[in-house]
Order: structure tokens, then C-alpha cells, then sequence
């Protein structure tokens, strides 16, 4: 029997899923305790996050087929198994002081319920609001960005009340509630048949329509590939250290510089809702041309600020473009490609993702660690950025038939 959803309650059973596996984001609330739990160094606990990363861009990328294929409802409740399970195996490992098994548990079983539960929602919101791809990709995606303001505090809440592995098990909890409610309100807009003439609840408007094959083979999937890959690379490593460098280049303290950790979180997720929703009005072309015009001076400028106000509004401006880079894409390639087989084709992109979560803070580290100082990477950052608003510029005149 067919029923006719709503499809701001979509909008809302999306947002469910990217906050829950957003949490994520919040795993640095959580290092200092698993290594006092475990034992174990930075670098190891670490790893643990990292893995995470990777393996969300590895099964988005090959696992969007599997998605289009059984459909957003049970591919959304697979998200919940693995990313619940993985955090209940964590508990496990703390209980067992056992690294490795964390490695698996969260780092590549939730890892795959991350990318799995990333690319759900995605090409469903873009069905049901095909005039306005950019306001329905970015109302998902804000949920993945602002998860960290909720799942920071509860997390500490949780693990200074009830410990560790208690914390752990709660949360899976939790998130197994809202994420299986989510996946089930899921659907994509359905076809009605009335007077023997065929009518749709959501009339689309004309728009190219390839398999992930076919757009794989394409000039244009190589290039936002390699622009997505650069803007993550450079906004994560940012995001890597951007509380020490806070308090090494302006001497800023602990408690400020945490707080400003906090005003990012925030900035990424409502960067992600207001550069989608300026995308539907500009085009996703001339958005990603002025994120990478406003990246090259802040990257460049923040390399030799010595004013606090001023540092932090380069770093505030730079993570709105990170996070509106991740919001924009899905409506970039359903406009270049169509939706016919969308979470694929956002999948395979989203392997940048997985790649960059190690290559930005690896990056980062290695030239900190030769030159003592951080302004180098900085320039090298800008210089990127250079090259990403050639291609960009390059995409923007060569599929002028596209948004």
C-alpha cells in the first residue's frame, strides 16, 4: 500500500541518521579517557578515529550500489547495525583493554555504518526536493556537522557519571532508537496512477541521468573528486590543530581556545545549510568558485596573523567553506549526473573523504614537525587552492547547461 509522506518529516528522518553517526565528530571529548582507560598513547587512540574516517569513505564508495539497490529504509537500518554495534563492541574492547579490537569494532564496522548511513538520505531528499537540491542535501548533511555540539557534552555527561564503557553503551542505545524510527519514515516520493493517466507527487525537472559507471568515466567526476579531496584535506588538518595553534601563535589559553573548538563545531554545521541554500540561488558552480577564492586569501593571510579576533574569523570563514563543501556536492552531482543512481555516484566521491581524514593531519604533522612553525603548511594550503579554483572555474565553463 502506498502512502504519501511528508516530506519535511524526510527532511527531519535524515537529519535523525547524520546526527546520530555525526557523533563521530565528537570523539576527541572521548581520547584522554579511552587512553587512561586502555593505556595506550595518543598516536594508537588516535588511529582509532582515523580508521573510522577511512573506512566511512571506503563503503560509501563501494557500497553506494548495495544502497541503491535494497533502497533507503533497509539500507538505513544497516547504518544503525553497524555503527550501534560498532559502539557496543567498543565497550567491549575498553572492558577488555583490547586496542586492536576497538580498531575493529568502531574504526572499521562503525566506520561502514558511517558511510553507509552518510549516503542514505541523500539522493531520497534530493527526489523529494528536486527545486531546491542544495536546501535538501544541506539540511542532512547540518545534522552530520552540528552532532558534535550535542554529542560532546553528553559524552561527558555520560562518562563522568556512569564511566566509560557505560557512556558507550547508552549512546548505542540511544542512537539505535533514533536512527531506526529515521530509517523507517524513509522513502522515496512515489509514483500515483489516477484516471489512467500517470502523475507524481514531485514533478523533477529535466536532468541528465547516469550509472556510476558512466559518470566514473567522465572528466567531470575526476575533477570534483580532486577539488573535494583538497578541500577536505586542508580543512581537516586545520581542524587537527587548530586549539594548539591557537594558544602557540596568539597565545591564546586553553579555556579560549577550547571555546573556540566550540564556535567550529557550530560554524561547520550551519556552513553546510547556508552555502546549500545560497547554491540553489547561485549555482553550485559559482559556489565552489568563490569557497576556493575566499580559501586562497584566509589560508594565506592566516599563515602571519598575530591579532585574535582576526584569527579566528580566517578559521571561523575557512570551516563554513569545509563545511559547504560536504553540503554542496550531492546537489553538484545530481545536477551534473541526475539522481537515477546518485548515492553511488556520492559514494565513490566520497572516497576523497576517507583519503584526505589521513592525508590533511598526517600532512599537517610532518611539515610541523621539519619547521617548527605552522605558516608554511598554511601557504601550501592557499597554493592548493589555487589550483582547485582553476578546476573549478574550468568545471564552471564547461557544463554551462548545469547548475
Amino acid at each position: 500500500m502506498q502512502q504519501h509522506k511528508n516530506k519535511w518529516l524526510i527532511a527531519l528522518a535524515a537529519i535523525g541518521i547524520h546526527i546520530s553517526i555525526g557523533s563521530v565528530y565528537a570523539w576527541s571529548v572521548l581520547t584522554n579517557p579511552i587512553m587512561e582507560a586502555m593505556g595506550s598513547n595518543l598516536r594508537a587512540t588516535t588511529w582509532v578515529f582515523s580508521i573510522a574516517i577511512l573506512f566511512l569513505g571506503l563503503s560509501a564508495g563501494f557500497l553506494g550500489s548495495y544502497v541503491e539497490k535494497i533502497g533507503p529504509r533497509r539500507s538505513g537500518l544497516t547504518a544503525m547495525c553497524c555503527f550501534c554495534g560498532g559502539m557496543l563492541g567498543t565497550a567491549l574492547a575498553i572492558k577488555l583493554q583490547n586496542i586492536f579490537l576497538m580498531y575493529i569494532c568502531y574504526g572499521v564496522i562503525g566506520g561502514i555504518g558511517l558511510g553507509v548511513g552518510y549516503i542514505t538520505p541523500v539522493s531520497t531528499l534530493v527526489k523529494w526536493f528536486p527545486n531546491n537540491r542544495g536546501l535538501a542535501t544541506g539540511l542532512a548533511i547540518m545534522g552530520f556537522g552540528f552532532a558534535s555540539l550535542i554529542a560532546g557534552p553528553l559524552m561527558q555527561i555520560l562518562t563522568a557519571q556512569y564511566g566509560l564503557v557505560s557512556n558507550f553503551i547508552i549512546l548505542s542505545c540511544i542512537y539505535a532508537v533514533v536512527m531506526t524510527i529515521s530509517a523507517l519514515y524513509l522513502e522515496p516520493p512515489q509514483q500515483v496512477v489516477a484516471d489512467s493517466k500517470e502523475k507524481f507527487i514531485i514533478s523533477t525537472p529535466p536532468t541528465p541521468s547516469y550509472t556510476v559507471q558512466e559518470a566514473m568515466h567522465t572528466w567531470k567526476f575526476a575533477a570534483l573528486w580532486w577539488i573535494f579531496f583538497i578541500n577536505i584535506t586542508c580543512g581537516i588538518g586545520l581542524l587537527a590543530v587548530a586549539s594548539p595553534m591557537a594558544q602557540e601563535i596568539i597565545g591564546m589559553s586553553p579555556l579560549a581556545a577550547a571555546s573556540m573548538v566550540g564556535i567550529i563545531g557550530l560554524l561547520n554545521g550551519g556552513g553546510r545549510i547556508f552555502w546549500s541554500t545560497v547554491s540553489d540561488y547561485i549555482g553550485r558552480r559559482n559556489t565552489y568558485v568563490v569557497f576556493f577564492v575566499i580559501e586562497i586569501f584566509a589560508f594565506y593571510l592566516l599563515a602571519d596573523v598575530t591579532n585574535s579576533l582576526l584569527f579566528q574569523a580566517l578559521i571561523f570563514i575557512i570551516i563554513t567553506c569545509y563545511g559547504g563543501g560536504f553540503s554542496c556536492m550531492p546537489a553538484y552531482l545530481s545536477d551534473l549526473f541526475g539522481t537515477r543512481q546518485l548515492s553511488a555516484i556520492h559514494g565513490r566521491i566520497l572516497t576523497a573523504w576517507g583519503l584526505a581524514g589521513i592525508v590533511g593531519p598526517l600532512l599537517l604533522s610532518l611539515i610541523y614537525e621539519r619547521t617548527h612553525s605552522y605558516s608554511l603548511t598554511l601557504y601550501f594550503f592557499s597554493g592548493c587552492f589555487v589550483l582547485n579554483l582553476i578546476v573549478a572555474v574550468i568545471l564552471k565553463y564547461k557544463t554551462q547547461n548545469r547548475a
